[in-house]
């Protein structure tokens, strides 16, 4: 897939949000790469660049002080590893859904253990 056309993709993705969740977004950067870096990688202990949808950097609206960071937290879709892991173009809308969704959880201080009891309690 072209990279203008997974762009287009994640910013669908972001304006189909809940206006609640969008104008808590400030400050914050979406970003689209083809693969994450080695750094990214270990930041969340992967060595694999093809396990790695999306990553958030920054600090959690829930561990913040009074202060607005200066510089803006940011959250990288990663084009290849969702192109790679969905076989057709449905699959990758619906990911990159996902994906940032996932992401924005984590700007919002969710953890990675709590939004997968989240998914479980809505499967329940």
């Amino acid at each position: 897939m072209k990279r203008e056309d997974f762009e287009e993709l994640v910013a669908r993705a972001l304006d189909e949000l809940p206006q609640g969740f969008q104008e808590k977004l400030m400050n914050i950067a979406i970003m689209v790469e083809d693969w994450p870096s080695r750094d990214q990688l270990a930041s969340v202990g992967l060595r694999y660049r093809d396990e790695l949808l999306g990553l958030y950097e920054g600090i959690p609206l829930t561990k913040r002080g009074w202060y607005e960071p200066p510089l803006p937290d940011r959250i990288t879709i990663f084009q290849r590893p969702i192109e790679m892991t969905c076989p057709s173009e449905d699959e990758i809308v619906e990911a990159v859904q996902d994906v940032l969704r996932h992401e924005i959880a984590h700007h919002f201080g969710i953890s990675d253990e709590r939004l997968r009891e989240i998914e479980e309690e809505g499967m329940g």
